[in-house]
């Protein structure tokens, strides 16, 4: 196991070093972060300003997601065909492409393609950014690395609503920059990164659907995070932007709010992640849901104020933003090794299923006037989630629920 660790790493690195590589896969994850928190916000303030309806906008929004997950169906077999290399320059290169041509069009059922495109585009970035930094790192490195992962993931997401003030340039300043900024990433993938492709399946693997089924069975409370989480992340972008408009905030009060959320999650997901290893991630998970539910139901109750807004997110989005990671840590707590990767793919698709149905459920109920109905629902989601905790009992002895 050893020797094929360090054959990968050596095929990875310039020179045999990981370090260079590994920054390169961040940064990469820094940009795709910035392009979902982008893109969601921006084109929802453009189709507001329209006059489209918000269950029209909401169901354009579903888009990124409904691409995202149709590549999540084909990513391995992609992955298996072409390497690593490959199918990362190629998500970057189909979003560089699509990013330009929102702007220079208004037709509705080219921007619904569009996303779609960046959405496959996204998702073959993170899935291949994220399975190339497993492999590269050593097993006591791996919690870290896949940490900072999702750090810096976080940042890009939520400093990317700041794209906004672009606007002020024109309608396709925000674009050019971002397109910019993954193309200069894609020559430098190019050029400093050696391909590699993914070891080839064990035979004594277990293959099927049942692993599924069983995986469901043994830690469905644990792959929960990960629907909730799609749900809160296209709500946010996608949603909030219509609900902030119409209470009477401006574009610039937006833009600000929303990377206040994202900033909560920075300040605390490495805070309840060594709090989960000392008290067990399954009471921080009951905890962070109940707290954060409570807190988007306040949010109505502070109408169009930016400050107590402000402190509100920033709160909620500590509770709740290391959702997806600490839900995939207790899966990995409880179950066994060999049924990770389904977990994964799961975990993946629940995801995915959150933000394709989030923004619609949210554009619909505010069409017939519940304006408030994103954190109606995403408060009432996340306090049920807390309270099956209780129902939830786990049989392995690998458990952190202690």
């Amino acid at each position: 196991m050893s020797s094929r660790f360090s054959a990968i790493r050596s095929r990875f690195g310039q020179g045999g070093e990981s370090y260079g590589p590994i920054a390169i896969l961040i940064s990469v994850v820094v940009v795709a972060g910035l392009s979902q928190g982008l893109l969601l916000p921006v084109l929802s303030i453009f189709m507001e300003q329209r006059g489209i309806p918000s269950s029209v906008n909401g169901f354009h929004a579903a888009a990124l997601y409904i691409g995202s997950f149709a590549m999540s169906v084909m990513a391995e077999r992609l992955l298996k065909a072409s390497g690593f290399k490959k199918l990362l320059i190629g998500g970057l290169i189909a979003v560089t492409a699509a990013l330009p041509l929102f702007p220079l069009t208004s037709n509705l059922s080219l921007w619904f393609v569009l996303r779609l495109i960046v959405g496959m585009g996204d998702s073959a970035i993170n899935f291949a950014a994220q399975l190339w930094l497993l492999l590269v790192t050593p097993p006591n490195q791996r919690g870290r690395i896949i940490s900072l992962y999702g750090m810096f993931y976080g940042l890009g997401f939520s400093f990317g609503p700041l794209g906004i003030k672009l606007l002020h340039f024109g309608h396709m300043a925000p674009f050019i920059v971002l397109s910019g900024l993954f193309l200069a990433l894609v020559l430098v993938i190019i050029y400093r990164l050696k391909d590699t492709h993914p070891l080839r399946q064990e035979a004594h693997e277990e293959k099927g659907g049942r692993r599924y089924a069983t995986v469901y069975a043994m830690a469905w409370f644990a792959l929960i995070p990960a629907l909730l989480y799609g749900y809160m992340e296209a709500g946010m972008s996608g949603t909030f932007p219509i609900y902030g408009l119409r209470i009477g905030l401006d574009s610039g009060e937006i833009s600000t709010l929303l990377p206040f959320f994202g900033i909560g999650g920075l300040i605390l997901q490495l805070p309840l992640g060594l709090l989960s290893d000392r008290i067990g991630r399954k009471k921080v998970l009951m905890a962070a849901g109940l707290l954060g539910g409570l807190l988007f139901f306040a949010v109505p109750l502070s109408g169009a104020s930016f400050w107590p807004l402000l402190i509100i997110f920033m709160l909620a989005g500590g509770l709740v933003s290391s959702f997806f990671s600490l839900g995939l840590a207790f899966a990995a707590d409880i179950l066994p090794r060999a049924s990770l990767p389904a977990a994964n793919v799961v975990a993946s698709f629940h995801f995915n299923a959150g933000s394709m149905v989030g923004p619609n459920i949210s554009g619909a109920l505010m069409e017939t006037g519940l304006t408030s109905a994103l954190f109606l629902l995403l408060g009432s989601g996340y306090i049920l989630f807390a309270l099956s905790g209780f129902l939830f009992k786990s049989s392995s002895s690998k458990s952190n629920t202690r």
